[in-house]
């Protein structure tokens, strides 16, 4: 069967990635899209996060609107149309509307669609028909527990909750495939539909068959939703079985 071609002219959404830890996961699913012939790409910026603590004080400024609108100025330019701000706990402690407001307003900065990794799990979690989730997060538990909020108003029932109590994005980017199977696995729990891993500072775009597999359930994780809302805003789905079960359907 012959293999589908690339658009000469590829579709883009562009990521704002605060500071540094697991950007590499981007390229990474980038690689994997394009073997798909889905012709995209996947531009990503830094944007300065201030200090690096998951505190909720420390949360609220790294994802404040200033920090935003200079992270768009760096990614103008680079041909996306769309703008997914990839980071889960500098949105989802905003609150539910406060999470929304901040999307307002990077997409009226932006000029095209935007969204963020929070909103990314709860539509993640709705493609997939689940309403029973287990979160197993890096973060302190007192900073998971917003997320737990952010979901329940979401309409999603959080059966299990796990916190590994990590302070730094940089310490949560140095563990491995072992540290995070060991998480995921721990945070589980026998009437979750699915586990939720939501940090984007985490390593997981080379691990989720390998995730899924130990567990026997889906397991969403924060740079897989990213990548995946991307997407969904371009109205662009794309199939591939090497990605987890989101990206199977």
């Amino acid at each position: 069967m012959p293999q589908p071609q690339p658009q000469q002219n590829p579709q883009a959404v562009g990521f704002l990635y605060p500071g540094h830890s697991a950007e590499d996961d981007y390229p990474r699913l980038e690689a994997v899209l394009r073997e798909t012939g889905a012709g995209l790409r996947l531009p990503l910026v830094h944007t300065d996060i201030g200090e690096d603590a998951h505190r909720v004080d420390a949360l609220l400024e790294m994802g404040s609107a200033a920090r935003l609108a200079d992270g768009m100025r760096e990614l103008a330019g680079r041909g996306a149309q769309a703008v997914v701000w990839a980071c889960t706990s500098a949105s989802f402690v905003f609150g539910w509307e406060g999470a929304h407001e901040q999307v307002r307003g990077l997409a009226a900065t932006a000029g095209m669609p935007a969204s963020s990794t929070s909103f990314a799990f709860v539509h993640a979690a709705r493609a997939l028909g689940v309403e029973r989730v287990a979160v197993a997060a890096t973060y302190p538990v007192d900073v998971a527990e917003h997320f737990v909020a952010f979901l329940k108003s979401a309409g999603i029932e959080v059966v299990a909750l796990r916190g590994s109590g990590i302070i730094t994005a940089a310490e949560v980017g140095t563990w491995g495939r072992s540290e995070t199977l060991a998480m995921a696995g721990a945070g589980d729990h026998a009437d979750a539909q699915a586990v939720l891993l939501p940090d984007t500072a985490l390593h997981t775009a080379a691990y989720l068959p390998g995730l899924e597999e130990a567990l026997g359930k889906p397991v969403l994780t924060a740079n897989q939703v990213t990548v995946w809302e991307g997407l969904r805003l371009l109205g662009r789905p794309v199939t591939t079985d090497r990605l987890g079960a989101l990206f199977a359907r």
